[in-house]
């Protein structure tokens, strides 16, 4: 009597995670459509061939004393940009990348994804590029829509927590699906 009574609870456990997996899958299934794809291309960006992020070049030494200033190598690369890419484009600088052991900087702009890469020593252009990785993480981390409505990041923590739990509970019922039918069998022998 006591081993039907368990085998009975077990079952209710069962639909109960069934339906929870079912109502979730179906509620997120866009949420879970753009998080993988979007993993999916960032763990693919250094072999995109420089499609997805630019590839970083190498420049002629490592040795900071032999280097131009970071004020002379920021004013080749926005004159760089004007040039080169177009002169409509922000020249406000968001990050400033220096790869010592590469010998270059890289130049991210603020307000578009291009980036120009130089010799630190010499200032020559290495490399003018797009970094499609930015757009593609801000949609992966939720960041777009920050930016797009001007939330001050709470939507992206919303999403990101949302996202972490519901592939928590994902994880717990799919494995519950798996092993219950395996435990409610034994327990019925």
């Amino acid at each position: 009597m006591n081993k039907q009574k368990s085998r009975i609870k077990q079952a209710r456990t069962l639909r109960i995670f069934r339906k929870i997996h079912r109502s979730m899958g179906a509620f997120l299934f866009i949420f879970f459509f753009v998080v993988s794809t979007s993993g999916i291309l960032l763990g693919a960006k250094k072999n995109s061939n420089g499609f997805i992020l630019p590839e970083t070049t190498s420049g002629t030494t490592s040795n900071f004393n032999q280097w131009k200033s970071v004020a002379q190598l920021e004013l080749i690369a926005r004159k760089t940009l004007r040039d080169s890419v177009a002169s409509s484009l922000s020249t406000e600088i968001d990050r400033i990348d220096i790869r010592k052991e590469k010998g270059i900087v890289k130049f991210l702009f603020k307000e578009h994804i291009y980036e120009i890469q130089l010799d630190g020593a010499t200032g020559n252009v290495l490399s003018i590029g797009q970094r499609r990785s930015d757009v593609i993480e801000n949609i992966h981390d939720g960041s777009i829509v920050d930016d797009y409505l001007d939330t001050g990041g709470y939507f992206k923590l919303i999403y990101s927590v949302s996202m972490g739990i519901a592939l928590l509970l994902f994880t717990i019922t799919g494995f519950w699906l798996w092993y219950g039918p395996k435990k409610l069998r034994k327990s019925g022998r």
